[in-house]
Parts: C-alpha cells; sequence; structure tokens
C-alpha cells in the first residue's frame, strides 16, 4: 500500500519533505498546498499539482497523511488542529513550553474526527526527546543537559521574520564551550539556561524601520530570546544571502549519571547530530512519522501523540520479522 502524503506550506521544511518522500518508496506525493499563488509555485516531483490551501479539504480523500509545514509562532497553533478534523496530520511545532496546550486542542479534533495528529516531530523536540527519555529511564540517578548549535534555529529566525519592520532574519544558537566540556567530564553542573546558550541573531530590517525596538522586540521575546543572552547584528540583504544562506545545525542530548549501591560508578550517555541541513533532517523525520500515523490510523488509533507514543516499528519501512533479524 503506498501511503499518500500532502504537504500544507512549500518554504524550506516543505521542500525538504518532498525529497523524503522521493527516498521513501512506500509513500508518493499528492499534492503541495500554498498560501502563495500556485502558479508562481515550482516544486520537483513531475505531475503532482500544487493548489491553494482552500483546495485541500476537498481532497481528503486523496491523501493519507497532511504534513504541516509552517512555523510554530503563529501557523501550527491554528493549521494542526484545523486539519485534524479532516486528515491525519503530523507537524514540527516545538515551542516547547506551549507544547501541552498544543496537544490539548490537536486531541480535541482529532479525536472527535476520528484520525492521528502527531506533534512535535523533529531532531528537538523529536529525536532528542526520545534520547532523553531513555537516557533518563535507565540512569534515573542523573542529570539530564541538551546543548543546540552550533546552527540556525528555524523557528527563532521565523519568529524574527514577523516582527515588524523586519525584511528577513537567521538566528544561531551557539553552545558555551565551557558549560559543554564541564558536562562531558561528569562534573554535573548546575547550569542555568543563559550559561548553557548564546543567541546571535542576524537581521536585515526594512527601509527605515526603527532598529532599537526591533532589537528590543527581539532580546524580549518570551519563549524564544528573554532568557538567553542574546546579540543582534543588523546587516544588509546581500551580507545576509553571502554569509548566511545555509541551514546547518545539530547539537547533544547528554546524561550523566551513576549506578551502583553506593552510585560508585558513573556513566554519561551522549546523542549527537551533526547537520548540513536543519529542514532536510527535520523533514526526514516527520516523513518517517507520517507512516507511523498512517499505520497507527489503519489501526483504528485516534487524538494526538508525540514521539513518545509511537512504537519505533512503526516507523521502518521493514516488517517485524526484517527488524528482528537485521536491526536486533
Amino acid at each position: 500500500m503506498t501511503i499518500r502524503i500532502g504537504i500544507l506550506g512549500y518554504g524550506n521544511l516543505g521542500k525538504g519533505v518532498e525529497c523524503a518522500v522521493k527516498h521513501n518508496p512506500d509513500m508518493e506525493l499528492a499534492a503541495v498546498f500554498t498560501r502563495r499563488d500556485p502558479a508562481g509555485v515550482k516544486i520537483l516531483t513531475p505531475g503532482v499539482k500544487v493548489l491553494p490551501v482552500e483546495a485541500a479539504v476537498g481532497m481528503k480523500d486523496q491523501i493519507d497523511v497532511m504534513i504541516l509545514c509552517g512555523g510554530s509562532a503563529t501557523d501550527l497553533p491554528v493549521q494542526t488542529p484545523g486539519f485534524a478534523r479532516h486528515f491525519n496530520v503530523v507537524d514540527s511545532f516545538d515551542t516547547h513550553a506551549n507544547i501541552p496546550q498544543h496537544f490539548e486542542a490537536v486531541d480535541a479534533a482529532a479525536g472527535e474526527s476520528g484520525h492521528v495528529g502527531i506533534i512535535s516531530v523533529g531532531w528537538d523536540p523529536g529525536m532528542f526527546s526520545l534520547n532523553r527519555l531513555l537516557a533518563g529511564a535507565v540512569l534515573p540517578e542523573g542529570r539530564d543537559y541538551t546543548f543546540w548549535g552550533k546552527g540556525v534555529s528555524q523557528g527563532h529566525s521565523d519568529a524574527i521574520r514577523r516582527i515588524p519592520g523586519v525584511k528577513d532574519a537567521r538566528q544561531y544558537t551557539v553552545p558555551v564551550d565551557s558549560a559543554l566540556a564541564s558536562v562531558r567530564a561528569g562534573e554535573n553542573p548546575e547550569l542555568t539556561t543563559r550559561q548553557k546558550h548564546t543567541r546571535d541573531c542576524y537581521v536585515v530590517a526594512e527601509e527605515g524601520a526603527d532598529l532599537k525596538r526591533i532589537e528590543e522586540e527581539i532580546v524580549n521575546m518570551p519563549n524564544y530570546f528573554a532568557d538567553y543572552d542574546t546579540t543582534v547584528h543588523f546587516i544588509s540583504e546581500e551580507e545576509l544571502q553571502r554569509d548566511h544562506s545555509g541551514i546547518p545545525h545539530g547539537g547533544f542530548v547528554i546524561r550523566s549519571g551513576h549506578t551502583g549501591w553506593d552510585s560508585e560508578h558513573s556513566h554519561v550517555i551522549e546523542y549527537s547530530l551533526k547537520l548540513d541541513s536543519n529542514p532536510e533532517f527535520t523533514a526526514s523525520v516527520i516523513v518517517a512519522y507520517a507512516r507511523a500515523a498512517y499505520r497507527m490510523a489503519a489501526e483504528g488509533q485516534k487524538g494526538c501523540k508525540t514521539v513518545f507514543d509511537v512504537a519505533p516499528a512503526y516507523l521502518s519501512p521493514m516488517d517485524g520479522a526484517e527488524l528482528r533479524k537485521h536491526l536486533l
């Protein structure tokens, strides 16, 4: 059975999803939906239509899973519960502080419609979340540390671009080297949010914009920048394209813990990612979870799920016998 995928939103993440679908032989792209003029959106997959968002609901019988590629700041809180009324959906909602509320909204919509909605899929939240859970279960006496970067955060960059007067922006998350070294050494330091990372913002402002107001809005933005030492650099559009056109990222999830009757033995579990393209990797994770959403819905499951609720076997195109033979 081929899983028919719809893409809502054709920015960097949507393009990454399209590429990932190509490399999964049990999937096909059914349609791309955009808020832009569809005539101006050129996709890579031959023969697939680009349609306005308003046309999506009319194709619900032709799409098994709708992948939502909007931003977490304003798009997904509305789009995910809205489309979960008509489709099985997967999103990459990454505002950690608001995940509980987002879960409730999507769970209500998907539960009522009988669909599966998997939220907050990607590498953090997502793969990093799973590794925090696994490491904490294995080493109950210990401490978690998560470091991101150095790399471009799509969600944070999007949040900056939505500030009035901002034409374009890139935001880099940068681990503090001394903090990372202390954790890897098993020293179990007490670290505040501010001590673990800094944030560097490169902003292209609209002509005549109030730069001081823009900077103040960035550094005081709750859930994004307020808890970090944040530096804002105003640069030209040419500089942004020349020096900041890539979208690399990565990071580390580390748990330092102890075992033994008197906690005499120390252990460090580390999971790391080094990503050449943040959106393409995120998209690849999302597409694997789209397979899970399809399978779970086929079993009659419904409501909102996170990566914690999805058995790993649902992610793989291999069946149970193949997984046991080749991977176990």
